[in-house]
């Protein structure tokens, strides 16, 4: 009970900051034997608990009798670790992980000794503990702000093998299902506008090929007939064309393959970076599949040169999207930042790029040049 952490005085830079972060809604993830941290919400209308992923940085609100929003940090935190015990043994597993944010404008009588110093407003001897924000600590430039939590156990009847079905069921409040629906609508109403402008012009070219009386008329192409010469026709980038359709190959094939393993359950959410282990894996075997769609189409429009094609296919995107991955970390790294992949890591990324998908495009590219060239319908 009533842990100190640290005392820290803010600078004016950080007030600011902290003010933004408040202001924004910025909320605090932390983990726990690989669980996410909760904050249970009671909801009366329905007599039950809802769950909120991590704890808000702080809140704004107002003293009594004034008017003026202030911003209040959440300085006390109060964890409680559910626990579940084995029937066959004395051993216990962690099956939840909640905690409630207070705000809380810490005092001490004596000089500060860190974390032995005694607190008036939080200890448990004198039976002084935190149970409500009536006294916040607010975020001013220049002022000091405690640190503290307190921590509890409490034994569950949740099984280890089910204490990942609380986080399943939350209910997602940053999905805005309202501007998901209005986008659809919009999408189908244009393509649905556009296909019946193509149908009607299709429809009035049709019928006036069907008035055609000589043959000379006949043989004469117009409307839609002249846009068989330009389909087929192949474009002036049409390297750059074979490689887009080849990335996409294998895109659509990485996310078709992603999603097949996590219907049938292979990708659990409680698997920490699975589902990033999975696509990088399957998008670096989807090489394969990207030579052999951009050689096939480089064939049909009179290429000769597999090689070249295969070698952009193999480096083109997966270069531009490794170097701003690499800039990027190479930004939080100089923060200091935890979640900057390390070294290892970007040298396994360059090993399966280079050991792996390089050589499958080439396979692939080999494969489809081998193949006889896509004939245009005549």
């Amino acid at each position: 009970m009533c842990q100190i952490v640290c005392k820290a005085t803010i600078s004016d830079k950080q007030a600011k900051e902290l003010k933004e972060k408040i202001e924004d809604e910025y909320r605090v993830n932390m983990i726990l034997d690989n669980l996410p941290l909760v904050v249970p919400i009671a909801r009366p209308d329905r007599d039950d608990v809802v769950f909120q992923g991590g704890y808000h940085v702080g809140v704004k609100g107002q003293y009594a009798g004034s008017k003026d929003e202030k911003y209040f940090i959440h300085n006390h935190l109060i964890f409680l670790v559910k626990y579940h015990k084995d029937e066959n043994s004395d051993l216990s597993r962690i099956v939840g992980f909640e905690v409630k944010p207070f705000s809380v404008k810490h005092q001490f009588e004596e000089k500060w000794n860190d974390a032995n110093t005694r607190l008036s407003t939080c200890h448990p001897h004198a039976n002084k503990i935190v149970i409500n924000s009536y006294t916040p600590q607010e975020v001013e430039a220049g002022k000091d702000i405690i640190f503290t939590y307190d921590v509890g156990f409490e034994e569950s009847d949740i099984k280890w093998a089910s204490r990942w079905d609380t986080y399943l069921l939350m209910t997602d409040d940053q999905i805005h299902w309202f501007s998901i629906v209005n986008s659809l609508m919009i999408v189908l109403f244009l393509s649905g506008m556009v296909a019946m402008i193509m149908l009607r012009t299709l429809y009035r070219d049709i019928s006036r090929y069907n008035q055609l009386e000589t043959e000379e008329e006949a043989q004469e192409e117009t409307g839609w007939k002249l846009v068989h010469g330009d389909v087929f026709r192949p474009p002036t980038n049409s390297d750059l064309l074979c490689v887009y359709v080849g990335t996409g190959v294998q895109f659509f094939g990485m996310l078709l393959v992603t999603m097949m393993f996590a219907v049938l359950g292979f990708l659990s959410p409680s698997n920490r970076g699975g589902l990033m282990t999975a696509m990088l894996l399957i998008w670096v075997l989807m090489g394969l599949f990207a030579g052999y769609a951009s050689s096939r189409l480089y064939k049909m429009f009179k290429g000769s040169e597999w090689k070249s094609i295969t070698l952009k296919t193999a480096f083109l995107f997966p270069g531009i999207a490794f170097g701003i991955f690499f800039v990027l970390n190479a930004l939080i790294w100089g923060e200091k930042s935890s979640g900057a992949v390390p070294f290892s890591t970007m040298f396994a990324l360059v090993l399966l790029w280079f050991g792996i998908s390089v050589p499958l495009v080439f396979v692939g590219g080999y494969l489809g040049f081998k193949k006889p060239a896509i004939e245009a319908p005549g």
